[in-house]
């Protein structure tokens, strides 16, 4: 069974992926920072019958990180690495002028830091794999200038251009920047508890996720809604 790493996996895009995979077969390694939260999402999984490693930790701790590899190499490597996990910076999110740079660094660190890193550790298995996949979730503040989004669009803008630069370096693996875009999450409400409007359920989007799996087309930067509109 092919085997996948997701970082940010007790909540949201996290969990909905990890079910959506785990009904295809899929064995998991799935990482997040609540222990509570990421026990009752991997006892949701493993009801699909697969195997399911949940382990509890801080992405941004390089120990944590190798816990994730060597767990996904027990289950017969690492197929698919989705770094997920993301820090705002500041909750809720403040302009520029007003940004902590603990916070702004802590937003460096998880979501662009922590994810070379991980991929460094899992390069290896990556390789290995005939199917090796990185998919890193990244945001329309990357590449568009939203007031208070500076901070956590300046480490997406990093993310993704890591993702970038692995492509390159990496041709014999297959590297998706992904922008889920708009989704009814606990991060957007602690990023902007005052927005109202409706949003989708992350699980709206993970069909655009698994055309990426089914399809494989090149590395790049794709957005979740334009791969759902265009099947």
């Amino acid at each position: 069974m092919p085997v996948a790493i997701i970082t940010g996996a007790s909540k949201g895009l996290g969990r909905a992926l990890a079910e959506a995979l785990a009904a295809r077969g899929w064995d998991l390694v799935l990482d997040a920072r609540g222990a509570g939260a990421l026990e009752e999402a991997a006892e949701a999984v493993a009801r699909y019958g697969g195997r399911v490693t949940a382990l509890p930790g801080d992405v941004a701790d390089g120990g944590h990180r190798a816990e994730l590899v060597a767990a996904a190499w027990r289950l017969g490597g690492v197929d698919l690495l989705v770094n997920n996990a993301s820090a705002l910076g500041a909750e809720p999110l403040v302009r520029l002028s007003e940004l902590p740079l603990e916070g702004l660094r802590r937003a460096l660190e998880v979501n662009a830091v922590a994810a070379l890193g991980l991929v460094q550790e899992a390069l290896p298995l990556l390789q290995a794999s005939p199917a090796g996949a990185v998919i890193a979730v990244t945001s329309d503040a990357a590449a568009e200038a939203y007031g208070t989004w500076g901070g956590y669009g300046a480490s997406k803008a990093a993310l993704e251009q890591l993702a970038a630069v692995l492509a390159v370096e990496e041709p014999g693996l297959r590297v998706w920047a992904v922008d889920p875009g708009d989704m009814a999450t606990e991060l957007y409400a602690a990023a902007v508890p005052d927005d109202e409007d409706p949003r989708p359920a992350p699980a709206a989007v993970v069909p655009a996720f698994l055309r990426l799996l089914e399809e494989r087309p090149a590395s790049g930067r794709y957005t979740a809604p334009s791969l759902v509109e265009e099947r």
